[in-house]
């Protein structure tokens, strides 16, 4: 073995089992900071526990496995999981499996509380030792299937998941607040050395608000009926209404006085946003039924809900890539947008690994996100998760390929996520206004 390759498994040897930064062992892959390789590596544990879960919702993959996989009954019994492995599917095998998730990010929560430097045994701790990490990982997600008493088990973390998950949607809310906000302060300072950020500025606004309206026209076209879903009615005139009043707020007089960057632009994105929780609000909420010409109609649905066969096959196949690419898309952009979009400083020595990636060491003279904030947000994105995966409080018959099926517990979360997101941007609206001198200082 040559002494490149000897060293590359060495520091390999030293990511998984010390303190060490990981990194690809491609050389041509770009620079990667310390920081990141490390979140990355959290995040890939994150995603490989909520793949697990998916799996473990779909009676699809059950058949599968049991039909492909040699001796599974046998291997069933062995293991006492039950008939076919009954134990390790179903929404309490996902309740088990997320609990220690969130236990383990927990742990981690507390351990790193107050770490204000890289230097010190519980940063070494959070920065590397991955492979042992990822053995406590799957022994904190087995030993949920070995906690006394579960039935009461599942009954109280139950409600512990369902206030976690919707936390998390508040934090999710906020930052897509702050995030408005930040777009239009950085395009708006731009006005000052260049004219055309206002084309820009007006350009973006003006396609936001038209996506909003348009949204908006397209659901009182689908869901709604003159004879039924008064829900619907009520909701989508509500939700257009206060996107108007928060849109009008943003630019009074009262609130430029003390908040001149506030602008149409936040508005927009809030409006957009508040669309699109409507839409999902909507097409969660159980299917309504007239009678028309005798016969059992199905109204304020999306026209690829005819009751078909065909069309049922290809909501279920909808469902469960849609449920795919949302826990992958979702959770991976809000946590860039939670820890990426901090500035990283750029005057770092760079280490070579042989044969690999450049590893930037950023965090030499200090931390520069705080690993306790970092880890509660993976805990409560794993209550999310469990939560999101076992339809909320429809757990009992839920199945990842009936995803689109109607559920009211889904449907009056994903309401009340609109109302709380338009509160938020209300606040950071008239906030200012209502403490002028903590502003000012």
């Amino acid at each position: 073995m040559c002494p490149a390759h000897s060293c590359a498994v060495f520091l390999q040897l030293a990511c998984c089992c010390g303190s060490a930064a990981c990194s690809l062992c491609c050389g041509c892959c770009p620079k990667i900071k310390q920081s990141t390789s490390t979140r990355f590596m959290y995040a890939l544990f994150f995603m490989l526990v909520t793949v697990t879960c998916v799996i473990m919702m779909s009676p699809t993959v059950e058949t599968a496995m049991r039909e492909n996989i040699p001796f599974y009954t046998k291997m069933c019994e062995k293991l006492n999981a039950g008939e076919n492995c009954s134990t390790l599917v179903g929404y309490s095998a996902v309740y088990k499996v997320c609990f220690g998730m969130a236990c383990f990010f927990f742990f981690f929560s507390v351990f790193t509380i107050r770490v204000r430097t890289s230097t010190g045994c519980r940063a070494a701790v959070h920065n590397g030792f991955w492979f042992f990490k990822f053995v406590a990982l799957l022994a904190c997600c087995a030993g949920g299937f070995f906690l006394p008493n579960q039935e009461k088990f599942l009954e109280v973390w139950r409600y512990v998941g369902a206030f976690g998950g919707f936390l998390f949607i508040i934090i999710q809310l906020m930052l897509l607040v702050q995030f408005a906000h930040r777009w239009n302060q950085n395009w708006s300072s731009g006005v000052k050395y260049n004219k055309i950020w206002y084309a820009a500025l007006a350009l973006v606004t003006l396609v936001l608000f038209s996506v909003a309206v348009g949204a908006l026209v397209f659901m009182i076209m689908f869901y709604t009926d003159p004879e039924a879903c008064f829900l619907n009615k009520l909701f989508l005139g509500v939700n257009g209404g206060l996107c108007f009043v928060v849109s009008l707020l943003a630019i009074s007089p009262c609130i430029q006085t003390f908040q001149p960057t506030s602008g149409l632009l936040q508005s927009a994105i809030i409006s957009v946003y508040v669309m699109y929780l409507t839409f999902s609000a909507l097409a969660s909420k159980p299917v309504e039924m007239v009678e028309r010409n005798g016969k059992n109609v199905t109204v304020c649905v999306f026209p690829y809900k005819s009751g078909l066969q065909s069309d049922t096959n290809i909501v279920t196949g909808v469902g469960t890539a849609i449920l795919l690419l949302v826990v992958k898309k979702k959770y991976y952009s809000f946590l860039k947008r939670v820890f990426f979009l901090i500035y990283f400083p750029e005057d770092y020595d760079d280490e070579k690994t042989a044969g690999g990636q450049n590893v930037k060491y950023d965090e030499k003279e200090g931390t520069i996100y705080s690993y306790c904030y970092f880890h509660f947000v993976f805990f409560l994105g794993s209550l999310y998760v469990m939560m999101t995966v076992t339809n909320w409080f429809h757990y009992e018959n839920a199945k990842i390929e009936r995803l689109l099926e109607g559920s009211w517990s889904v449907f009056w979360i994903k309401m009340a996520s609109c109302w709380v997101c338009l509160f938020l941007y209300m606040w950071t609206l008239v906030v200012p206004m209502l403490f002028p001198k903590r502003f000012q200082a």
